[in-house]
């Protein structure tokens, strides 16, 4: 009897071990592929971003033609039927589902975000690469007559590869995929592909020179009791700018949709609106992703309202139906408001733009864990008490907001307990 339950336990054991290797064979493979169709695609995006952006930087007379872009971009998604296109909420959705993300999704997003860029709309690039990478990641699975359970895998390692190729910070990109999408769980059946295909996909960007992301946050003073207090302050005050971004991008796309039901007649209002406003605010700081100004904000401290007129900016762009990313302009939010209350309290503002950066992008996206990580990818691991101090009070305090309406809250912020619930 003794023999049979042993011989029975080294069946299952020999079992549970072949099921381990093919799983684990299958997923370095598939995301071996992912990381590198998806990580060449991802480059191949950012080198044409950086063109276009050079483009309208040098000749000025390109943010007049924003309107007729926001109409070439309406026609291209009704043109392609996607005119309710969900963009990234489509792609959550999803991994939460069993919902399609279609193929023709990658190109509508690059052309789309490529001409906002080029006429100065303002608007990131990380949003777009999740849809990319989501909808190649789609695709890929079809090809390979994955079930669903998988096919979700394999979207999360395509948002984890195209993220990684356009900002550098593989590590975060693994994590954010399988963060994002509800909050309180990880997909942890993801680590693998995930990781794999982010480090392959950033490695890809930089054979062809991209740098990645990084800054030098300069001087960062002793962790103690007074310095840890500002920074409660100043968390507290990082959470309300999340809040106030998710509120004004998500009411500012509602009016639009009230006031303005034909899609082609509100791309050109928005464009009309971000032209106005630029010559209004008298600089064209607020236009595009601006990276340059989130670089400056760790030199020099920035004015008090930016962080305002980049909300308004980004709002009025992506809710008048222009394409792109919120991510970028989150940092850039985060970044210039740290940047101009380092100074104001008597801390350092390298120091305060990078946990700015990183508390506002938890506020918006109630991923903790992916914002510490970023924090290490992008400024080192010298200021991460400072980050995590700031990062935790982020989350707390940003409540149930974020920048998708499909990201589900699985467990309380408050409480040990399943809550289930839609963000604001």
């Amino acid at each position: 009897m003794k023999s049979v339950f042993q011989n029975e336990k080294y069946r299952v054991m020999k079992q549970r071990l072949k099921l381990s290797l093919f799983t684990f064979f299958k997923w370095v493979a598939c995301s071996c592929f992912a990381g590198v169709v998806i990580g060449f695609i991802g480059t191949i995006f950012h080198i044409l971003l950086e063109y276009v952006t050079e483009f309208r930087q040098t000749y000025w007379w390109m943010l007049f033609l924003l309107p007729i872009a926001g109409i070439l971009i309406t026609a291209i998604y009704h043109a392609a039927h996607a005119a309710k296109s969900r963009g990234t909420n489509l792609v959550i959705t999803a991994i939460q589902s069993n919902e399609e993300v279609p193929g023709k999704m990658a190109p509508l997003i690059m052309i789309s975000t490529l001409l906002t860029h080029a006429c100065g709309g303002s608007a990131g690039r990380e949003g777009a690469a999740l849809q990319i990478g989501g909808s190649i990641g789609n695709a890929l699975a079809k090809f390979f007559d994955f079930d669903e359970k998988d096919t979700r895998i394999l979207i999360m390692c395509g948002m984890s590869a195209c993220f990684g190729a356009l900002f550098g910070t593989p590590i975060a990109a693994a994590v954010f995929s399988m963060e994002v999408i509800s909050v309180g769980i990880m997909y942890y059946a993801a680590l693998v592909p995930c990781t794999i295909s982010a480090l392959i996909g950033s490695g890809i960007s930089s054979i062809f020179g991209i740098s990645a992301t990084h800054f030098d946050i300069g001087i960062i003073p002793s962790f103690s009791l007074g310095n840890a207090a500002k920074m409660i302050f100043m968390s507290a005050l990082f959470a309300l700018a999340s809040i106030l971004l998710c509120i004004t991008l998500h009411n500012v796309h509602a009016l639009y949709c009230k006031h303005l039901e034909n899609q082609y007649l509100r791309a050109v209002v928005a464009g009309i609106f971000v032209i106005v406003l630029r010559f209004l605010c008298g600089s064209s700081d607020y236009l595009g992703a601006g990276t340059d100004i989130i670089a400056k904000s760790f030199v020099t401290q920035s004015i008090w309202y930016a962080f305002l007129l980049k909300i308004i900016f980004t709002a009025i762009t992506l809710g008048g139906g222009f394409k792109g990313g919120e991510i970028v302009p989150t940092l850039f939010v985060g970044a210039t408001l740290g940047s101009f209350l380092g100074p104001v309290l008597g801390l350092p503002t390298g120091l305060c733009a990078a946990c700015g950066m990183v508390t506002v992008f938890c506020g918006v996206t109630n991923c903790p864990l992916t914002s510490l990580i970023l924090s290490v990818e992008m400024f080192g691991g010298e200021s991460i008490k400072f980050c995590m101090l700031c990062i935790a009070i982020g989350y707390l305090l940003s409540g149930y907001y974020s920048l998708y309406n499909s990201q589900k809250i699985i467990y309380s912020k408050y409480k040990t307990e399943y809550v289930n619930k839609k963000t604001h």
